[in-house]
């Protein structure tokens, strides 16, 4: 077994950990788990610290369960929020924890015979026949409302919003996570909740339950909330979050997230983010302060966060993708990437349309009539000539060259390239 508290120590992956959680851990195989709820039907990057700390929990020989909080998921969790979440019906979260399972799956084993498989479970399994009156009585009365008003999440959500207050719907989250961390506690052995830090009052009225119900011991670890080297939230864009699924976020934009990280925050991502080993990774660090402007920590970031989460052959692609502006993809890589790659890489450059019926059409037309790619016709013939025009990443060379459908890629657009770095999209309508 490893120690799985020295190994997220090095990473910087611990905030808070329970007195005797590390102590507990070595004495053998354990189980612990991570609470997500699935109020989309993707995971986006801010969950990925608590992903890897599970990942990390297998891979040191313990047993990782993935809570998906079907009913958790109904009420919405206070902590550190401005408001209420929107309520959930009962088939948009099956349909999300669906999703959710599947994209844990690239980074648990879920499916080996291995004895700390991984096991994903949800706590409308246990909520959705539990009356009110009995969860009140049995478990309600354990904790007090003087111990759960003094959880920083809940006085911080008082006090910010004082005119308004919080429902008791609200309220009552802890106290149900609580209870999660107990029926896991006692039916699946789980002696340990692992999540980010501003889960800690949560996490801690879990073990306090388990305490005061059945004079039992479990612990709680925490991972501290990853901001950018700038202070600004970690994993959004212009355009919102960094989604794990490709229809969300594609392959092409989450690598080129992870490549255009700033250094100092590259030195953090790479020990949170991938599961290369401390002498690799010091290896690397010590490389990229030598020569920066490499951005060889970056790359190998990049590389190691798409492909666990999208696989060999889009880390590939994306990769391709990022080089089309330099010109170093062949005609035929081009050929097979996505229309919505392209676009995302060319979302910036001049484009015209042209009609479907007016293919076939003569390249200098095409260049020069049709389109302003080029001014005229002369000066379209004169770099033609001389080897400087592409059509979908391939030189053309013959003025009498007949653009057809058979240009036309995915039945949209043709790309067009005069020299080295001037490119448009020809739209064809």
């Amino acid at each position: 077994m490893k120690n799985f508290v020295e190994e997220l120590t090095w990473r910087g992956m611990i905030q808070d950990i329970m007195p005797g959680t590390e102590e507990k851990l070595m004495e053998g195989p354990k189980a612990a788990y991570v609470g997500i709820d699935p109020t989309a039907d993707s995971l986006h990057i801010g969950h990925l610290v608590s992903v890897m700390i599970l990942k990390h929990f297998q891979n040191c020989g313990h047993k990782p369960f993935a809570l998906v909080g079907g009913a958790t998921g109904m009420i919405g969790d206070p902590s550190m929020k401005s408001a209420e979440r929107n309520l959930l019906d009962e088939e948009t979260l099956n349909h999300n924890v669906a999703c959710i399972k599947a994209q844990l799956a690239r980074f648990l084993d879920f499916d080996s015979d291995a004895p700390n498989k991984a096991e994903l479970v949800n706590n409308y399994d246990w909520m959705k026949d539990y009356s009110f009156i009995n969860f009140i009585r049995d478990i309600g009365k354990h904790i007090t409302v003087n111990y759960m008003m003094a959880k920083d999440s809940v006085k911080k959500r008082l006090q910010r919003d004082s005119s308004e207050g919080m429902s008791f719907t609200e309220f009552s989250y802890q106290l149900m996570q609580g209870y999660d961390f107990y029926w896991l506690w006692k039916n699946k052995g789980c002696v340990l909740q692992l999540g980010g830090s501003d889960q800690w009052g949560n996490i801690t009225t879990g073990t306090e339950l388990i305490r005061r119900i059945d004079g039992g011991e479990a612990f709680a670890l925490t991972c501290p909330l990853i901001r950018k080297a700038d202070g600004t939230k970690f994993g959004k864009t212009e355009k919102g979050n960094i989604w794990l699924d490709a229809e969300r976020t594609s392959p092409y934009e989450f690598y080129q997230f992870w490549l255009n990280v700033a250094d100092d925050d590259a030195e953090r991502y790479i020990k949170i983010f991938t599961m290369l080993d401390r002498p690799t990774i010091e290896g690397l660090i010590a490389e990229h302060r030598e020569d920066p402007g490499q951005r060889k920590l970056q790359k190998v970031l990049a590389r190691e966060i798409t492909v666990m989460v999208h696989g060999q052959e889009a880390y590939d692609n994306a990769v391709a993708a990022s080089q089309l502006l330099f010109g170093n993809v062949s005609a035929e890589v081009f050929r097979k990437m996505d229309e919505r790659t392209v676009r995302e890489v060319f979302a910036n450059v001049p484009s015209f349309e042209v009609k479907a019926d007016e293919l076939p059409c003569n390249i200098l037309d095409f260049l020069a009539v049709k389109t302003a790619v080029f001014p005229s016709k002369g000066e379209a013939r004169k770099m033609l000539q001389g080897g400087g025009v592409s059509l979908n990443k391939g030189k053309i060379g013959d003025i009498n060259y007949e653009v057809t459908e058979a240009d036309v890629i995915n039945g949209h657009y043709v790309l067009a390239q005069k020299g080295k770095k001037n490119y448009f999209i020809v739209n064809i309508i």
